[in-house]
């Protein structure tokens, strides 16, 4: 779980900016933050590529690793082959993310070494599925 420090209230912070993206599903946070590289509370302009991926470690912190699965067609046996990419994301505090969570993630400059994207929403929030499996 990405931790929620520099959380405020959004009643006593600004409210969140347009970032110019329509995505169906996608809102603005309901908490802001002071963090500067969100994009809704900070400066950091997302433009590029937005893509769609499954959070798959979470427990950096303000970063989570995305993953995407997309296929590739090999002309010598004529079918296709699943690929897998990893691409670490910026999350802002602002915006809880979980283990299994379909975010969807813009491109930005450079905010670190390895991390140029940022996690702009959760699309779609995963829930423990062993945990109600037991339970049946």
């Amino acid at each position: 779980m990405v931790s929620t420090q520099g959380c405020i209230d959004v009643s006593e912070h600004q409210e969140a900016r347009n970032i110019g993206i329509a995505y169906p599903g996608l809102k603005a946070p309901e908490i802001a933050c002071s963090d500067k590289k969100c994009p809704w509370h900070g400066n950091i302009k997302v433009r590029g590529a937005l893509l769609l991926g499954k959070v798959s470690k979470a427990r950096m912190r303000n970063t989570v690793t995305v993953e995407r699965e997309y296929t590739v067609w090999v002309r010598k046996y004529k079918r296709y082959e699943r690929r897998k990419s990893k691409i670490h994301a910026h999350c802002p505090p602002c915006i809880r993310v979980k283990e299994g969570d379909i975010v969807l993630i813009g491109e930005t400059r450079p905010l670190a070494k390895t991390v140029s994207f940022v996690v702009l929403g959760v699309i779609k929030s995963s829930f423990n599925v062993s945990s109600q499996s037991r339970a049946t």
